[in-house]
């Protein structure tokens, strides 16, 4: 089996491959009842029936939908990354709204965090800091606040559409009393929340704003919805003709 590998000057790393061969040994291979690669077994009931509706999607689970999953059930878990053919373990606890990796926040995001891809999921073992089991706490360092890791895996990870817990026909708004002030936000996103401040808008008609596309507006509300910030209307009017409205809206501004 090969060896742990430093690259970059990082602490000590596994190779995927060799990671996966790794857990190949220790009979922990992925669940063939998921195709998440993923020890569901040792998951709460609750978050396996969550992470299971992904089992039939054609590249399985991504990090963001994981993610956006141990927030529901606020389960510490540890998240295992395919991050430019090396593993990074990223262990997240909502309830502290704090995660722990062993890479600092600036490598963890680069070179690309479009590429990052889920490898595994797992119970966390390590514990959040002031933990009665000191011996399992991690260094002070390598915890991170989780919402910046969450914004920008938003914004920039593998996934370019809605969550399927906000999909559909619906309409959107920032929830009052918000608090951004810790992201480092500017030009078109920074606009386009001052906006969703005073009124809601169906994603059809949040695309249109300056600045925005189908996939830009998609990932802006992704991250709104994972700062808890997000406010989502299935029967105001503009949510059952969101679709059609838009179109006409946008025609006529062609015309014009």
């Amino acid at each position: 089996m090969d060896e742990p590998t430093i690259p970059f000057g990082e602490p000590e790393l596994w190779r995927v491959s060799a990671f996966q061969r790794a857990m190949s040994e220790l009979a922990a291979m992925p669940d063939p009842a998921s195709g998440l690669g993923t020890r569901l077994s040792s998951l709460s009931p609750s978050l396996l029936a969550d992470l299971q509706r992904f089992e039939h999607t054609p590249h399985g689970a991504e990090v963001l939908e994981v993610m956006a999953a141990c927030l529901r059930h606020s389960q510490n878990v540890a998240i295992h990354l395919d991050r430019e053919g090396f593993v990074v373990p990223v262990t997240v606890f909502p309830r502290e709204r704090l995660f722990h990796s062993p890479l600092p926040m600036a490598s963890l995001l680069e070179p690309s965090m479009a590429n990052l891809r889920l490898l595994q999921v797992e119970p966390a073992v390590l514990k959040p800091p002031g933990h009665k089991h000191s011996e399992l706490v991690g260094a002070a360092h390598m915890y991170h606040p989780l919402g910046t890791l969450l914004w920008l895996l938003a914004l920039y990870g593998p996934r370019r559409e809605l969550l399927p817990e906000i999909a559909g026909p619906a309409v959107y708004r920032v929830a009052p009393g918000l608090d951004l002030r810790n992201l480092e936000i500017s030009g078109a996103l920074a606009s386009a929340i001052a906006r969703l401040r005073r009124e809601a808008v169906p994603l059809r008609a949040l695309a249109d704003w300056p600045g925005l596309d189908m996939e830009r507006a998609s990932r802006l509300l992704n991250a709104l919805y994972l700062q808890s910030g997000l406010m989502i209307s299935r029967t105001h009017p503009a949510a059952l003709s969101g679709g059609w409205l838009a179109s006409l809206t946008r025609g006529r501004r062609e015309e014009g």
